[in-house]
């Protein structure tokens, strides 16, 4: 008796799926693995749940009709869909071994396909980025591909989350992507990123740098700011995307997940209230704080290595995720300058866009003076996180530990635009500047003519800090709803954010605003 047809098809299915699932030369593999590079199933295998991947497009290749006579099955990209913790992603990972991960038209359309998918369903969409930027072979049709992707990442910004994982070179146009990313990751020393190579840059500038120098993940975590979480290798890395992905929602509609915890709700922090310094010149650790009150002292902090003078993390409280942005007095005493502006804004924008409530500790002298501060628009840029703050309508709960100075503290979160709660510690210092500052433009002709200027200088010093320098004022007139003991910091915010679960607050009707970008 003949083999039934469908034997046949089987087993042509099966080779032909055989093919698909090891492209590329055993060469090209192993390069990968000596560089320390994994291979791009194996970083999908470590990213998902085991077991949870669904690949769509296995059999997808370059048409017999095109012209090419290399026409491997995937053509350089594996693409798909699994679970996280149970929670459902969709995922694409660069295949470095097909073409060198170079964009194609075929390659495109996959990722054009899955980012359409995961807008429809509601879920995460993670990129592992490992090629060489647009297949040269195909001309325009590579850029034109590549402008469907950058297309779709903004229509699915602010609806699903976006993470772009840098795993190797993404060079070019290709970089343009990760960067309208909610999230980016790099991996040390294998991954970099720029526009334009070190050869370019040596034949236009005459500066000779390296990759890495360049575009690599310490250069774009510290310098630029365009790498927000790096990792040692690949595992820990796709490690370090599952946890952030535990503090974020699948969607724009859905709030973040719930995790139970034994850290009791009504904790105290008596550390707290011996951590402000004597004198309000002496730095303190605002991580020390943010460690102190959130549950069992743990938080993953974004873009910890830039612009190190605002602190950005993303913690929980009494199981519910929160976004807490704090000064840092360790770093340029805490001040605002250009970069930290656009961190603590582009972070307050995340966390408004997916659900997330905003906590902030306020230790801020002012904005950072300088010619080149104003030169490079501290103004415009510093009006981001004013915008930021304002245009959010999560739960929003400010906490004064220090200074809070002039403009720098109406920005940073309080009740003039928009906080639903504000609480400060005695040691706040409410003021439009420091005392110092103050006494020097309020009383000039005064201390001039006095007898002995300093010793009338230290006078009116002392007397606007007992004056100002305190946070009751403020409490009187309700600016701050309730002047707290540091110890019960973590009571207040966890009874607030309970208060504020079912807050609902919708902007104006239209297009859009227009952010001082």
């Amino acid at each position: 008796m003949a083999d039934h047809p469908m034997s046949e098809r089987l087993a042509d299915l099966a080779k032909r799926k055989e093919e698909a699932l090891a492209p590329g030369t055993d060469r090209a593999r192993q390069r990968q693995h000596d560089r320390g590079k994994l291979l791009a199933r194996e970083r999908i295998d470590l990213l998902l749940d085991p077991g949870s991947f669904h690949e769509l497009d296995l059999l997808a290749r370059r048409p017999s009709d095109s012209g090419y006579e290399d026409r491997p099955y995937t053509d350089g990209v594996v693409c798909g869909w699994g679970t996280v913790d149970g929670r459902k992603v969709f995922v694409f990972s660069q295949d470095f071994t097909v073409f060198g991960g170079a964009l194609g038209e075929v390659f495109a359309a996959k990722i054009h396909k899955l980012m359409d998918l995961a807008l429809k369903v509601g879920a995460p969409i993670i990129g592992l980025n490992d090629g060489a930027g647009a297949r040269i072979q195909e001309g325009v049709v590579s850029l034109d591909s590549y402008g469907g992707i950058f297309y779709r990442n903004v229509q699915a910004s602010g609806v699903v989350p976006q993470i772009s994982v840098i795993m190797g070179p993404c060079a070019g146009g290709a970089v343009y992507s990760p960067a309208m990313t909610d999230f980016v990751f790099m991996v040390e020393d294998t991954s970099y990123m720029f526009i334009t190579g070190p050869d370019v840059v040596k034949t236009v500038t005459g500066e000779e740098v390296t990759q890495q120098e360049l575009g690599g993940a310490i250069a774009h975590a510290a310098k630029s700011g365009v790498c927000h979480f790096t990792s040692a290798d690949d595992a820990s890395c796709l490690e370090d995307v599952r946890y952030l992905l535990s503090f974020l929602p699948s969607n724009n509609l859905e709030e973040p997940p719930v995790v139970p915890t034994d850290d009791p709700v009504d904790r105290l922090c008596p550390e707290l209230r011996d951590i402000i310094p004597p004198s309000s010149n002496q730095p303190y650790d605002m991580a020390k704080v943010i460690e102190a009150v959130v549950d069992d002292g743990e938080y993953y902090e974004y873009a910890q290595r830039w612009a190190p003078n605002v602190v950005c993390a993303f913690a929980r409280l009494g199981g519910h995720v929160v976004g807490i942005v704090g000064n840092q007095p360790m770093h340029l005493a805490g001040v605002l300058d250009i970069e930290s502006s656009e961190k603590a804004a582009r972070f307050v924008r995340t966390c408004d866009a997916f659900n997330i409530p905003l906590i902030s500790f306020v230790d801020v002298p002012g904005f950072l003076p300088g010619v080149d501060q104003e030169h490079g628009g501290i103004i415009r840029h510093g009006a981001k996180l004013l915008y930021a703050f304002c245009e959010a309508t999560v739960p929003r709960i400010q906490v004064v530990t220090r200074k809070a100075y002039g403009g720098a503290y109406v920005v940073m979160n309080s009740k003039s635009i928009g906080a639903d709660l504000a609480y400060a510690w005695p040691s706040g210092e409410l003021a439009v500047m420091g005392p110092q500052g103050a006494v020097e433009i309020a009383y000039r002709r005064e201390i001039e003519a006095a007898e002995d200027p300093e010793a009338r200088k230290a006078e009116l010093v002392e007397e606007y800090t007992e004056r100002f320098a305190n946070p009751y004022m403020a409490a009187e007139r309700g600016y701050v709803d309730d002047v707290i003991d540091p110890a019960e910091t973590r009571v207040k915010l966890v009874a607030g954010l309970e208060l504020l679960r079912s807050k609902r607050e919708e902007l104006p009707k239209r297009k859009h605003g227009n952010v001082p970008l």
